[in-house]
Formats: C-alpha cells, structure tokens, sequence
C-alpha cells in the first residue's frame, strides 16, 4: 500500500529534511506534494522524488492526501488540522499546538506508539525532549526514575533555518573583526552561550524548559514525575546536547546500565573514556540514533543515581525522523 502525502512547511527545514528520511527510509510514497506560504507557491524544488511544484498551504485540499505532516507554526496548525482531519487526512504534527491537549497523542514511536490509538491528529514533541526520551524510558522501565535534572547545550537549528544562518555570518563577522549583531537570538550566538530559550514562565523556567516536563511526564504516562531543566543555546549547527542525572527507585550499576542501553532501539552507546569515545555534536550529525555515553555513579544519589551524556540531532530525531517514524506506525 502506498500513500499520498503532504508536507506543509515545505521550504523549512524540518520541512526539507522530512522529505530527505521519507526517501531514506523508502516510505511508501504515491505522490509527494510540497506545501508553503504563498510567496513560495509556484517555486519548483528539487527532491530525492524529483522536481515538485510548491503549492500554497491554505489552499490545501486534505481529501487528496492521506497524510499531511505539518512542519509550520502553531497557530497555522491550529487554524488547519481540524479541516485536515475531517477530510480523512492522517496529521502529524510538529509544533506545540496539540502537544499538551489531552485528547492528542504525544508519541516517541519507540515509547509510546500504542497511544496513537484511533486518533487522526498526532503531536510530535519538542525536539529536546524527543533525543532524551529514549535513554530516559529504558532505564525508567528498568530502574524506577524518582527524578530527573536535565540540562541541554542547544544547537542553532532549534531556531530553524534562520537560526543556523544567523550563526554562520556573525561567526564569520566576529572572525573578520566586523560588528558582530543578532536578530534570531537574544544576544550574539558567535563565541556565546544563551541561557535562555523560548520566554520566560511565572515560575522563572523557560517555556523551552517546562516542554521537557510536561513532555516527558506525558510520553511516559507519569504525571508526577519530578523533573527538572535548564536550556543553554550555543553556537553548534544541529545536534543537542544534554547532561542527564537521575535519582532511582531500584540500585543502579552504571556497567548494568551501559549492556541495557547498548541493545536498544534507537541509540549509539558511545562510551569508552579510556580512549575518549563520548558523545558530541559533530559525531551525531545527521544520524538517526541518538548517542548516550559518559555513564556513571552519580555522586549525589549513590547507587541509586545515575549520570550521563546524550547527543541528538534536533533536526532528525527532534523533528522530521520522529514524524516519519509516527506516520510509518499507521
């Protein structure tokens, strides 16, 4: 069987890299049809399934497709996925529209693809949260997590393309002695790391942070979770990074927790500190796996705690292999 499928955001990328892992992964594609804001319909672009005409996204019709991923702001997908799914069109989405909607699936297809359940309207979650689920989840299963304490080193590509961009020539404006400025970002990215991603909450957490608990608590089926999360940007192309401890119900043993995390789905384990074998940016760069490494006892908790290293790429994992992923389960 084969579908027809729709990417809405097209020209993003998530939205480009979304089309690149449905060639990888050979989905079963009838007809591929790009999507965007009007000042990019009638562009063609050039695919791994040839050279298509974008069209505009609002003027969409859904009973021609079966699955329409949506890699577009929120409000656009607020305004649209209910137009989408009553013409019978599968929607997967990538923003944080329906992502804490009680009614709308949140899936990491390795966790939790059971939840899909009848829905037609799937959210996809926050890239942070997507390359720490994994790890998190097994040895949660194993190990009983009592808590949790994240804190990620964020790559550009979490502001999209501009993003990376904006990296790019202010790296090269700071090298050539120019004024080095910012748009996309609070401050200057060049040479900096930016303690604050998306707006700040009452309880003075980002937004960006309080999407790693709910996320997490809500894949997981565990309201009460205790975590908790700080948000860097730096100046890295694509990969998250994020230093995870957790405290345990059960002993942990960190050799224990390397054979487990070695055999699962979805990770590298990148662990050999004798001869500097850890996880980083530049090794998980366009890779589907997320790597985990640096495990070990953690200091404060014992043998009830554990410490390690993940690497993801946030454009892969964090959004458009994750989305694919979740359409491959229908």
């Amino acid at each position: 069987m084969s579908y027809k499928v729709g990417i809405m955001g097209a020209t993003g990328a998530v939205g480009r890299e979304i089309i690149e892992v449905l060639h990888d992964r050979n989905f079963p594609v009838e007809k591929l049809r790009l999507f965007a804001s009007v000042r990019s319909a009638g562009k063609v672009m050039e695919t791994p399934f040839g050279e298509i005409t974008i069209e505009n996204a609002d003027e969409a019709d859904y009973s021609e497709m079966d699955i329409a991923f949506f890699a577009i702001s929120g409000g656009w997908s607020q305004e649209n996925a209910e137009k989408a799914t009553s013409a019978g069109c599968y929607v997967i989405d990538n923003s944080s529209a329906f992502r804490y909607d009680d009614n709308v699936p949140l899936v990491v297809p390795e966790i939790n693809a059971d939840a899909i359940g009848d829905s037609k309207l799937i959210a996809n979650p926050n890239c942070t949260t997507a390359i720490a689920a994994i790890p998190l989840y097994v040895l949660h299963k194993e190990y009983g997590v009592k808590k949790v304490i994240i804190s990620t080193y964020q790559a550009t590509s979490g502001a999209g393309a501009a993003g990376m961009s904006e990296l790019t020539e202010e790296t090269r404006n700071y090298l050539d002695g120019k004024e080095v400025g910012n748009k996309v970002f609070t401050y200057p990215i060049a040479f900096n790391a930016i303690p604050h991603i998306d707006s700040f909450q009452d309880n003075d957490y980002t937004r960006e942070e309080m999407k790693v608990v709910w996320e997490t608590r809500k894949i997981f089926s565990e309201p009460g979770i205790p975590i908790s999360c700080t948000c860097v940007r730096i100046p890295t192309m694509r990969v998250h990074a994020e230093s995870i401890v957790i405290e345990t119900e059960k002993p942990v043993n960190p050799d224990d927790a390397k054979k487990l995390l070695s055999s699962v789905e979805g990770v590298d384990l990148k662990d050999d500190i004798a001869n500097n074998v850890y996880p980083m940016p530049i090794t998980a760069t366009k890779k589907y796996n997320v790597e985990v490494g640096r495990i070990r006892q953690n200091l404060v908790f014992g043998d009830h705690g554990l410490e390690f290293f993940v690497c993801g790429d946030q454009i892969l994992k964090g959004a458009a292999l994750n989305a694919v992923q979740i359409a491959e389960k229908l």
